[in-house]
């Protein structure tokens, strides 16, 4: 009994914080965020890319999703079921009979393959993954991915247990709702709708591990989780609006006839990887959304004037009690997105002016703290990499400048 209402309480508690997020949450500021980071970071030619690379990986994934399937007896058996479920879950009712018919014919043919075909297949499945772990780690600002052989075993695992736990998840459900009744080829309503239920969930799911473990930094749970609703009700949502679309605007069957699934499949994947990068921006924006805080803008000096103001905010906790500050304590302090920080961050590491401590990441991440002595440290290497490259156009200036013998305290203050 204490149990149930602890559970009850705590359901009541979460609901009522979700209820105050989104009632004051900073829409505006969202909306510019989104188009902002569009346009910088050009995320509707990585779209573009993606869509091309998706559409080369297709039938690879398509061939590995029947493999699985056909080694287990007991997926075998919902197979026709669990294909149509899950396409339609996916893709426009409006072209997924002949998508699947192609993809089930592209795919009996990859199955033929010699041992170099698979080989080159999986590489082309492979490439998608690589693209996309690329992209999200862009969007993070990360600079240092992880090394390729973990990130080919990791990616090759998602490749192979992905439709694994897809089809025993919808199989599982399916045999116990259809078991009074025996194995059925045609999915009732109610059955139909529990199952598009699960496969909302699972995609959702997907999308929140994607946000949360492919960018090689650290992603709040809740975060990830937030981009990944974002992205699978803005798939839902597309998708019945190009639904609309082409119910009430028949130009591309009037056109391209037979053909006219493959340019709607191509626009509904370019469409797909808008929203999916933009539940990623969401994600990755959700610490400087929730603080009301702003970039500084992209002007010259910017990123040299940011870094001294990060030094100082770590000096002043050089000797104190708990010394340093994480990525999200600095950017919050200094009124700025914690992305903006974190190329300076790995930068001033690399200079060994600061260090990140070996410690368990709490909710805001691991604590960076100053190792150079202010007073001691000269701060020209700061402002070759930053402000002006000491080459030789500019050795008179830096030569009259005396930033040889200029110390970061002196700077800083």
């Amino acid at each position: 009994m204490t149990s149930s209402r602890t559970f009850t309480d705590r359901t009541q508690q979460r609901w009522s914080q979700l209820v105050t997020t989104l009632r004051t949450w900073p829409w505006r500021q969202t909306w510019d965020t989104l188009r902002q980071r569009f346009r910088e970071d050009r995320l509707g030619l990585t779209a573009s890319s993606l869509t091309f690379t998706t559409t080369i990986a297709l039938v690879p994934l398509f061939t590995v999703m029947l493999a699985l399937f056909s080694a287990f007896p007991v997926f075998s058996r919902f197979r026709k079921v669990l294909e149509q479920q899950v396409l339609t879950g996916l893709v426009p009712d409006a072209i997924a009979k002949p998508v699947l018919l192609s993809l089930t014919k592209f795919a009996a043919k990859a199955s033929q393959l010699g041992v170099l075909g698979l080989i080159g297949l999986g590489v082309a499945a492979m490439a998608l993954m690589l693209t996309i772990d690329h992209t999200l780690n862009g969007i993070w600002r990360v600079r240092k991915a992880r090394p390729i052989a973990h990130r080919v075993l990791m990616y090759w695992a998602a490749l192979t247990l992905g439709p694994l736990l897809l089809g025993a998840s919808l199989s599982v459900t399916s045999y116990v709702l259809s078991a009074s009744r025996g194995l059925v080829n045609e999915l009732p309503g109610g059955v139909g709708l529990l199952l598009a239920a699960i496969l909302f969930a699972l995609q959702t799911a997907g999308f929140a591990a994607l946000y949360k473990y492919v960018p090689n930094t650290f992603v709040r749970t809740e975060h990830a989780w937030g981009g990944a609703m974002f992205a699978s009700l803005g798939l839902e949502l597309a998708q019945k609006v190009l639904a609309l679309y082409l119910t009430k605007v028949p130009v591309y069957s009037t056109i391209y006839g037979a053909f006219a699934a493959v340019p709607i499949f191509l626009i509904w994947i370019y469409l797909s990887w808008l929203i999916v990068l933009a539940g990623a921006v969401v994600a990755a924006y959700t610490p400087s959304l929730m603080s009301q805080v702003k970039r500084w803008p992209d002007t010259p000096g910017v990123r040299f004037s940011l870094a001294l103001a990060v030094l100082k905010a770590l000096a002043t906790l050089q000797h104190a009690e708990r010394k340093g500050l994480s990525a999200t304590g600095l950017a919050h302090r200094l009124r700025t997105d914690p992305l903006q920080i974190e190329p300076l961050l790995e930068l001033l590491q690399q200079l060994d002016w600061i260090g990140q401590l070996d410690e368990p990441e709490g909710e805001r991440g691991a604590r960076y703290v100053l190792l150079c002595d202010p007073d001691h440290t000269v701060v020209a290497p700061l402002v070759d990499r930053l402000l002006l490259k000491q080459d030789t156009l500019a050795q008179g200036f830096w030569r009259e400048a005396a930033l040889e013998r200029l110390t970061l305290r002196q700077v800083m203050a």
